[in-house]
């Protein structure tokens, strides 16, 4: 979660300097969103706590190690948070951050997955009723992972819960998207949006370098449309 709140900031200030900016010229941007992103198992497993040898320590899932796990794809829920500012009708530039705001299981690891990106922004259709916006950029994508465990004592069964965390992995990364976004109100809107993430070297914690996702935008409109 300290990756997550890491890029806030940067997100958040970023687009406080440009509302001058925006005000000027044409327009801004804040939406929060919810969805969803995927990609499939690498294929490799993680020796569980234990293990003699090699807990935490890479195994190959079907052998015979009794203590290997296999690890996950990418799945479940993810939380966004963003904004854009639109120096004229058709262009602009907005910043994004797409985390899981509940960790998944990874082996016997947990994992959360968080994407930040800063986009170049084209809306080829502007309209009162839609807008079309297409984005494409450049950010991160964070894996960080943690191990939780159970601990009983007394007669009164009294247990706790640990976690650790166990560090995290960052990757360079490109990003797309599009978007139909479409006004309810004169200022807030609604935006379906597919986003498509190539992540090198990301086959070192999942299956592909490529994570398609897909998000629901609600957000608040300052200035002209």
């Amino acid at each position: 979660m300290k990756s997550v709140w890491r890029h806030l900031p940067l997100l958040l200030s970023t687009l406080m300097l440009s509302i001058p900016l925006a005000r000027a010229q044409s327009a801004i941007d804040f939406g929060i969103g919810g969805g969803t992103a995927f990609n499939s198992p690498s294929g490799f497993g993680i020796d569980n706590l234990d293990s003699p040898n090699n807990a935490f320590g890479p195994c190959v899932p079907g052998s015979r190690d009794p203590y290997c796990e296999a690890t996950p794809g990418l799945h479940g829920f993810f939380l966004g948070f963003g904004g854009d500012i639109m120096f004229t009708q058709r262009f602009g530039a907005g910043a994004e951050v797409n985390f899981q705001p509940v960790h998944q299981g990874y082996g016997p690891l947990e994992s959360r997955q968080t994407f930040f990106d800063f986009n170049g922004i084209y809306q080829p259709l502007v309209r009162k009723r839609a807008i079309v916006q297409l984005q494409g950029g450049i950010g991160s994508s964070t894996t960080s992972f943690i191990f939780q465990q159970n601990s009983c004592v007394g007669a009164a069964v009294v247990c706790n819960n640990y976690s650790s965390s166990l560090g995290s992995t960052t990757h360079f990364q490109f990003h797309v998207g599009a978007g139909l976004q479409i006004p309810i109100t004169e200022h807030f809107f609604v935006r379906p949006q597919f986003d498509f993430h190539f992540v090198p070297n990301f086959t070192e914690q999942f299956g592909r370098s490529t994570v398609p996702a897909f998000t629901v935008w609600v957000g608040y409109h300052f200035g002209e449309r």
